[in-house]
């Protein structure tokens, strides 16, 4: 339980349907104290969500208990976030979350306390192959809020154990069962930021952490002529307009930062399109690990559409996804999902892009 009203929702839900549920809401990152005040902070991990959890639980009936992550949070999800970001690479921390938290450790936790199943309110659906016996991800019911991408990463152990009850919800049915139970979060505002940003001030986040990713260095063309001066590999991204501070005859874009030579590389936006990428640390869910190509829809950013692919096996956890059409800001560190219709084939991490 969050504190926000999609768990909150998911917990009305289990409860009516005659489970016994308990809720654990996870402490996981100690805000800075300017944002501990602030009774509007949407983070997940702020004092109000932490006491909103408490409160739905009340009005629920059920118990409810905070579990402290802090330490496991810091050590395999900001610890990531951070070297990826020394590498030049653009994480995504909510799946790293999902991977090694809340379906992991969480569960384990609430196990504990007797718990045989864990339910969040993620946006997704869980089903049985009737034919191979796996579990299969699909995608929500409703497009604009599925989250089957940032949940790739779970294993059939996982999947078998986890319930997601607004897989068939849309966002404005969920605000209407919170009114009808009388929940004190039914008009929360969505959190939108990670978590131990609140404020989306990466670079401020990374300066403590990562001191040598804002030393200044060039900013070249493709052709590696020099363009102007950056202020340190940390602040930019693939597929990034804003920041560069060049002036051009045309929009410059982020096409690639190389952190060995402490160098950004802008070009037009035409340069941010690529056919091929590369990808390990490879997770499967509604087949074994394909020994041949596999036609897919794959997709590169969470909010990016999907486009028709091949995936080849390049290695023992590795594979090169080809495009038909070149896809723009493919950007390593991010996920590539690969999907069947709505269900999740399986995805990894883009380690490069080729041509």
């Amino acid at each position: 339980m969050s504190g926000g009203v999609d768990s909150s929702v998911a917990a009305a839900l289990l409860r009516d349907e005659g489970f016994e549920v308990i809720g654990l809401t996870m402490d996981l990152y100690a805000l800075p104290a300017r944002y501990c005040v602030l009774d509007g902070l949407r983070s997940c991990c702020g004092r109000t969500a932490r006491e909103d959890a408490g409160r739905v639980a009340a009005k629920l009936g059920i118990p409810h208990f905070l579990v402290d992550f802090r330490r496991e949070f810091e050590e395999r999800v900001i610890a990531d976030f951070c070297a990826e970001y020394g590498r030049g690479r653009t994480p995504n921390p909510c799946i790293r979350c999902n991977e090694r938290i809340k379906f992991g450790l969480l569960f384990e936790r609430a196990r504990r306390l007797g718990a045989e199943r864990i339910a969040t309110g993620h946006y997704a659906r869980i089903g049985p192959d009737p034919t191979t016996g796996r579990f299969l991800l699909r995608k929500a019911a409703d497009p604009a809020k599925d989250q089957s991408y940032f949940l790739y990463a779970l294993t059939q152990e996982e999947l078998g154990r986890t319930v997601f009850p607004l897989g068939g919800l849309s966002k404005s049915e969920v605000r209407r069962i919170a009114r009808e139970h009388g929940l004190p979060v039914a008009e929360k505002t969505e959190s939108q930021e990670i978590c131990f940003i609140p404020d989306d001030d990466y670079p401020g986040f990374l300066k403590e952490r990562l001191p040598g990713a804002f030393e200044p260095g060039p900013i070249v063309a493709p052709d590696g002529r020099v363009l102007g001066v950056h202020k340190g590999v940390a602040h930019y991204t693939v597929g990034q307009r804003k920041g560069l501070g060049v002036a051009a005859a045309h929009p410059l874009y982020v096409i690639a930062v190389d952190v060995e030579r402490n160098t950004v590389v802008a070009g037009p936006n035409d340069a941010l399109y690529r056919k091929a990428l590369v990808a390990s640390r490879l997770n499967w869910i509604s087949r074994e690990k394909p020994g041949a190509p596999i036609d897919v829809r794959a997709r590169v950013r969470s909010r990016q559409a999907e486009a028709p692919a091949r995936v080849r096996p390049a290695g023992p956890d590795r594979v090169r996804v080809e495009f038909e059409k070149p896809q723009r800001a493919i950007a390593p560190g991010q996920a590539v999902v690969f999907y069947d219709g709505e269900v999740v084939v399986g995805g990894g991490t883009i380690d490069r892009v080729v041509d």
